[in-house]
């Protein structure tokens, strides 16, 4: 497929500052510049408490994205989600409904430019202006995901100063005696515009449609889209309030500039002029972000052959060309041929109808029980949270009236019809919710656990699992050979064994069972047999080098059943893992894969000098430091101390001493002597400041 060709990959190009202007700055649009005087007219002051309560029932939503977004940090988010947990009809749905939404969305923001345009430089022409910014947010683009990022962090950063200063003026003049009555339709009114506002959240979680391009994923998503909800709630419940306490109730009532009114009565002309200017930043980000966003769709769709082959085309700026001039002509035919002002409030149902289905899509990859879906981000209160997450979109979609089920009927009708006429004899996938179906005698879908291991091996190891430990303590066997592979996994076995205290037997005959079934990676010249045990009390590691690789065996199939290895094995790793720590064992085994798959492992593997070498190769580089303690070197003030007397950088820690052809797992009573050489893991910060203080090491 193209997206593993390494010239076809995403840039990794946008951290947590990026990702939290996307998602702000998809917020901070419509939902503040101009429904505020709408929901004014509906609800009179407690349209400050509308906006937020607004927050609440999007919630959920939000937080099963990031958990999804966690654990498939891929192009095209829903559609991603929606494919691989309910199967290719719903995620054709799901992906040709998004990009939609979110083209009318950029379309929209385009369009309402136009308001606060006029306030500027009457006369303008809105429909040309509207246009060139849609082309000029295409081109940045194009240029590639770091400037597209760093254009939206400026915009949003220039935005939230001039919200902050307009909140901190406004709240100290606002006049309290504005705010009573204070329910003036009663609850209906107030359930009714909390519907109608609730779509000013919709845009926190629109990052997720470029996961694939952000850094660290398991970390950034989560963390930028929760700040920018509090964000945006804090910004819409200020500026809401500022409104309402400095406006006259006659002219905020359906006022579709009520910001620049709030600003005006604030500080006349010049604050007028620069609230508006910040609601133009403010709908430029929307249209940036949203154009990056919705591009990633038919990107996404296309190397699952949803759509034409030609939209995951990846330019030298490592983006999607073709995807995102297809989107960026969608949002100029929008902008001249139709009203998004009127279409992109009903597209909204459809995004509230994918929150809906974001909660689904937990249930369902949960429940399959598929070990490599592994989220570095997890939904609490599960699964009630998700059930809240699926009812509470429903309901407010209805409150926003039959022509929005309608819309949505019909967004869902046409890719239905899409995936029938084009897709549907494209592919072979039917989704996580197989899985589930298992257990009901149904077949399962085969391709996707593997998937999701080749995901959880590119997001790498999580913060505190205990690798580097592992592999410092691992045991290691360095055997000339050639030699059968059942006495390679018994010499190891027992080895594991002795450290762990199980029988040797069960340990045998699980890496043999595993490797017969074909669960054994088998790639390069490696083989990594596994397995977990109950009761375990820590994972271990048994590293064997074969000079002359392992001999053939002449039994038909031999111990690999029906997937005897192309090479010669001259590198086998034995993990072992408790039962409970699933995910843990899998990161582990694709930690290991992922190395042995880099150039030249094999060269490194066969030439490595002794039990420290071998386990080398493994370690991370910058996180490793190997040193030997002798008299007259910096490290002699190490040598006749204690463990626990030493004063290492915080997070190292002396995993393994090599003592007389010995490798000892220390504790803090352990005395280090002269002649030690000693492995010390840590964090990349406290390893250099550890070779800084006694070299580079070996």
């Amino acid at each position: 497929m193209a997206a593993s060709d390494a010239k076809q990959r995403l840039d990794r190009g946008l951290g947590l500052g990026a990702v939290f202007a996307i998602a702000t700055g998809s917020t901070l649009s419509s939902g503040f510049f101009l429904l505020p005087g709408i929901a004014f007219a509906q609800v009179g002051p407690a349209m400050v408490l509308c906006y937020f309560l607004a927050m609440l029932p999007l919630l959920p939503g939000v937080l099963s994205k990031a958990e999804l977004a966690t654990a498939m940090p891929r192009a095209g988010s829903e559609y991603f989600y929606m494919d691989r947990a309910l199967g290719p009809l719903v995620g054709t749905v799901a992906g040709l409904g998004t990009w939609a939404a979110l083209v009318l969305k950029a379309a929209f923001a385009l369009v309402g430019m136009g308001a606060y345009l006029r306030l500027l430089v009457p006369g303008a022409p809105v429909l040309t202006m509207a246009v060139a910014a849609a082309v000029a947010c295409g081109v940045v683009n194009w240029l590639g995901v770091r400037k597209t990022g760093a254009v939206q962090l400026v915009l949003v950063a220039v935005l939230l100063g001039l919200l902050a200063v307009f909140a901190a003026v406004g709240l100290r003049e606002v006049e309290p005696q504005r705010f009573t009555p204070f329910f003036v339709g009663g609850w209906e009114a107030v359930a009714a515009t909390v519907g109608m506002v609730c779509v000013s959240y919709v845009g926190v979680s629109q990052v997720t449609g470029v996961s694939e391009e952000i850094a660290r994923p398991g970390r950034t998503i989560p963390l930028g889209m929760f700040l920018a909800l509090g964000t945006a709630a804090m910004v819409f419940v200020s500026g809401t309030a500022v409104m309402v306490g400095v406006v006259p109730p006659e002219e905020l009532r359906g006022n579709l500039t009520p910001v620049a009114a709030a600003a005006g009565a604030l500080g006349g002309p010049w604050a007028t002029a620069a609230l508006s200017v910040g609601a133009l930043l403010a709908f430029a980000s929307v249209a940036n972000g949203g154009i990056l966003s919705a591009s990633r769709y038919p990107l996404a769709m296309s190397r699952d052959q949803l759509l034409p082959p030609t939209f995951q085309r990846i330019g030298r700026r490592r983006t999607p060309t073709v995807a995102i001039i297809a989107t960026t002509a969608a949002v100029v035919g929008c902008v001249t041929l139709l009203d998004p002002t009127r279409i992109a409030k009903l597209a909204s149902s459809f995004q509230l109808l994918l929150f809906a289905s974001n909660c689904v899509a937990v249930i369902v990859m949960r429940e399959s029980r598929i070990l490599s879906y592994d989220p570095d981000y997890r939904t609490p209160l599960y699964p009630w949270v998700q059930v809240v997450g699926i009812l509470a979109p429903l309901w407010l979609i209805v409150e926003m009236g039959e022509f929005a089920l309608l819309f949505s009927f019909g967004l869902i009708g046409v890719g239905a019809l899409w995936y029938f006429h084009y897709a549907r004899h494209r592919v072979a996938r039917s989704g996580a919710v197989y899985h589930v179906f298992e257990r009901w005698g149904q077949t399962v879908d085969e391709s996707l656990d593997p998937e999701l291991r080749t995901i959880m091996k590119e997001k790498g190891l999580r913060e505190g699992d205990p690798f580097d430990q592992v592999v410092a303590a691992a045991e290691v066997l360095d055997l000339a050979g050639p030699v059968a592979f059942d006495e390679v996994v018994d010499r190891a076995s027992e080895r594991l064994a002795a450290r762990l205290g199980v029988d040797p037997g069960e340990l045998s005959e699980g890496f043999r069972e595993g490797t017969r079934v074909g669960a054994t990676p088998v790639a390069g010249g490696a083989a990594l047999p596994h397995l977990r045990i109950d009761g375990l009390p820590r994972p271990a590691l048994a590293l064997v080098r074969v000079a002359n690789g392992v001999a053939e065996d002449a039994t038909a199939g031999g111990p690999w059943g029906e997937h005897p290895p192309h090479d010669a094995i001259r590198a086998l790793f034995f993990l072992v893992s408790p039962e409970d720590e699933p995910a843990q064992h899998l990161r582990m085994l694709a930690e290991i894969a992922g190395r042995v798959d880099d150039a030249g492992f094999t060269h490194e593997w066969m030439a490595a000098r002794g039990e420290c070498g071998l386990k080398e190769i493994l370690l991370r580089h910058d996180r490793f430091l190997s040193l030997s303690l002798a008299a007259g070197t910096p490290t002699a003030e190490l040598v006749d101390r204690r463990l626990r007397d030493l004063r290492l950088p915080r997070g190292c820690l002396i995993a393994v001493i090599h003592r007389e052809g010995e490798s000892l797992v220390p504790d803090g009573s352990t005395v280090l002597l002269a002649g030690d050489r000693i492995t010390v893991i840590g964090s990349p910060r406290g390893v250099r400041q550890l070779a800084d203080r006694f070299g580079p090491g070996e």
